[in-house]
């Protein structure tokens, strides 16, 4: 599991969280600009990215062993996707919003020979 906070103010959500849960964080550098992970315990991973959306959301990501087939199912029970299958440098992921309104991501994480 994996959980990312999109917000749409990064400073002050750093700042949040470090004072209430002193999360420990890593700033890692991508094309698409910089990423800050968070390590939430008990072998939950998770990070913080500043995105211009219209509120501030945590979303969870979870793993699936083939992220285009998930999208589909999810497509299926009625899910809208909001972002299709794309492939990223350490996998592929997906974003859906169920019936009701609540946003999930899928993630396919590449092997270490996909990788290379």
């Amino acid at each position: 599991m994996h959980l990312e906070l999109q917000t749409t103010d990064l400073r002050q959500a750093r700042a949040f969280y470090e004072g209430l849960c002193g999360w420990p964080e890593e700033r890692i550098e991508s094309g698409a600009g910089s990423y800050h992970a968070l390590d939430l315990g008990r072998g939950v991973g998770g990070g913080m990215v500043e995105r211009g959306t219209n509120r501030s959301l945590w979303l969870p990501y979870v793993e699936v062993g083939d992220v285009a087939a998930a999208t589909e199912r999810a497509r299926g029970l009625g899910a809208s996707v909001l972002l299709e299958p794309r492939e990223g440098p350490a996998g592929w992921r997906s974003v859906v919003t169920e019936p009701a309104g609540a946003e999930i991501a899928f993630w396919q994480p590449k092997t270490r020979k996909e990788r290379r």
